[in-house]
C-alpha cells in the first residue's frame, strides 16, 4: 500500500468517521470523562470500528482500500494515514467534549493495543512518537545542568 493520495477515498471514509465522533461529542459545560478513544481495525472487511473507554461503539465505516488486505505490516502501513487525518481535523478535535488529555489509539481486530495515533492535551498534542525520542536522554542532561549550577 503506498501512501493515501489527497482527496482519496480512503481519506473521504477516515474524515467522515473522525467527523461522526467528533458529533458525538459535542462541546458542552459538562465534559466527559473519557482518555482514549479506540479505532480497531479489521482489514479483512476494512473495518474501522471506534470504541470508548467502555468498550461502546461509537462509530464505524468501511474503507474499501484497506478490504483484504493481508500484509503483515498492514497496522504500520496506516499508521501515518490515521495520524495524518486526525492531525488535519486537530482545530474540530480540540473543541470535542471531552476532558483533556485525552487520545486516539490504534488497535488490532482483537483489541490489542498497536499504537498511540494522537494525544490532545490542553497545552501540547502529540501525533507521534517520534516526538518523544530522547526525551530521557535532554531530561537527564538538564538535570545534570542543574546540578552544576
Amino acid at each position: 500500500m503506498s501512501a493515501t493520495p489527497t482527496n482519496s477515498p480512503t481519506q473521504a471514509s477516515l474524515r467522515r468517521l473522525i467527523g461522526k465522533v467528533i458529533d458525538k461529542y459535542p462541546k458542552q459545560e459538562d465534559i466527559l470523562p473519557i482518555t482514549d478513544l479506540y479505532l480497531r481495525l479489521k482489514p479483512e472487511g476494512g473495518e474501522v470500528l471506534v470504541y470508548d473507554d467502555d468498550d461502546n461503539e461509537v462509530t464505524r465505516c468501511v474503507v474499501e482500500e484497506w478490504i483484504g488486505d493481508t500484509r503483515e505490516d498492514f497496522y504500520e502501513a496506516v499508521r501515518p494515514i490515521l495520524q495524518s487525518e486526525l492531525a488535519a481535523m486537530h482545530p474540530q478535535i480540540e473543541q470535542m467534549g471531552i476532558i483533556k488529555p485525552f487520545s486516539f489509539v490504534m488497535q488490532d481486530e482483537e483489541g490489542e493495543t498497536i499504537a498511540d495515533l494522537y494525544l490532545v492535551d490542553s497545552e501540547r498534542i502529540v501525533l507521534d512518537d517520534e516526538l518523544m525520542k530522547g526525551l530521557d536522554a535532554d531530561l537527564d542532561a538538564f538535570w545534570k545542568e542543574l546540578e552544576t549550577r
